[in-house]
């Protein structure tokens, strides 16, 4: 009989120890892509090799994320530090051609290129310009762009 007892309280110890810390699997369902068009500005403040070559790369997830495609229209943002991105001096010619040939619309601060001393000609030549990057995050984010920041 003892042994009985024993057999059956270290059956039920066991049983309770395997199912201990499991988890129920919540349910998730992604988002839905309901409306016609998206709109996002990808904003880049940095220089670093890294950080520029991660913020294309999102950039290009997005563009091919099935629920997007062909809905989402894209700017791409540099201000401060990132202007090395459009510099032609560094190397990032060829992956935002790239961009440019998926849609997306390159933009450069004029206020950076004015406090840094730097002249357009030393820019890609598919480069835009906007008076001010903080004045384009704050008009862009009042006509519902997404606000994107790697």
């Amino acid at each position: 009989m003892k042994l009985l007892f024993k057999i059956i309280t270290l059956s039920t110890l066991l049983i309770g120890a395997s199912t201990f810390g499991q988890k129920t699997t919540l349910h998730y369902e992604p988002a839905k892509a309901v409306e016609k068009q998206y709109k996002a500005l990808y904003v880049i403040d940095e220089a670093q090799d890294e950080k520029i070559k991660m913020t294309i790369r999102n950039i290009n997830n997005a563009l091919e994320d099935p629920r997007l495609k062909g809905k989402l229209k894209v700017e791409l943002l540099a201000f401060g530090a990132g202007v090395e991105m459009y510099k032609k001096t560094n190397p990032y010619e060829k992956l935002l051609s790239g961009l440019i040939d998926k849609g997306v619309v390159m933009v450069q601060c004029e206020n950076t290129l004015w406090e840094r001393k730097i002249n357009k000609s030393e820019l890609f030549d598919f480069v835009n310009y906007t008076p001010s990057g903080n004045g384009e995050i704050i008009l862009r984010e009042y006509e519902h762009w997404a606000v994107v920041k790697p």
